[in-house]
């Protein structure tokens, strides 16, 4: 474990180092502040306590901003080399792969703390409902690991970051939208088995204040198969089978 988070703080430091996680923070800020309080679709307009709006604008936001932070974390270290460095070190693959995880995982949390104003503006509009901020706010953390396992992963498979980049927003297209529109046009059994795919449907069933076994599952299969996915194309690189 103290191995995983020495590689978690070396990933940290080198987003801040970088001036990525400033750039991310604000970017994000300013994008769910924006379309939260200003544009058309704002709380006050609505009249409601009720952070449902900033959590529809994070949920697309994140979505992406997640690649963009995962498209370096082992495509740069393949190009550059230093990657055969570090797993020469006394580390195993799954360590490298839980402690880039983790800083990305960190810093999204620290972009998401920076929106607790919010929480504490919204509710002196009127009685905001404590649960279903909660729950939302848990379905921006999985909603955010389930990219993240899946950006890794495709940053892991090539030492191109746009392309890292573009393969992460392809697949999260899937489970972000394209599940959802082949339901809609679906009835049956299988139409229910298609949105069951669909991160929106998960998301949704959360953010209405429901803590579901299912959800948790469901973001939870999608963050395993992520990371293996990264360990199998890391050790396959290594030799390994």
């Amino acid at each position: 474990m103290k191995t995983i988070w020495l590689i978690t703080k070396r990933e940290l430091n080198s987003f801040f180092d970088s001036l990525t996680a400033y750039i991310m923070i604000v970017l994000f800020l300013g994008f769910s502040g924006f379309f939260t309080w200003i544009s058309g679709s704002d709380i006050f307009l609505m009249g409601q306590a009720s952070l449902r709006s900033f959590f529809t604008i994070a949920y697309w936001t994140l979505f992406f901003f997640i690649p963009a932070l995962t498209m370096k974390l082992i495509a740069e270290e393949k190009k550059t080399g230093t990657i055969e460095i570090l797993l020469t070190k006394a580390v195993t693959d799954r360590q490298v792969i839980l402690g880039k995880y983790l800083a990305t995982l960190i810093l999204i949390s620290i972009a998401l703390a920076f929106t607790l104003p919010y929480v504490v503006t919204v509710s002196k509009l009127g009685n905001i409902d404590a649960g279903g901020v909660l729950c939302g706010y848990l379905a921006l953390l999985l909603m955010s690991a389930a990219y993240s396992s899946i950006g890794l992963f495709t940053s892991s498979i090539t030492n191109n970051q746009i392309v890292a980049f573009l393969s992460a927003l392809f697949i999260g297209l899937f489970f972000h939208i394209i599940f959802e529109i082949i339901a809609s046009g679906m009835s049956g059994l299988a139409g229910q088995i298609i949105n069951s795919l669909s991160v929106t449907y998960h998301f949704e069933s959360l953010s209405r204040g429901v803590v579901d076994s299912k959800d948790l599952v469901y973001f939870g299969s999608i963050i395993f198969m992520g990371l293996f996915l990264t360990e199998v194309s890391l050790a396959k690189r290594n030799g390994y089978k």
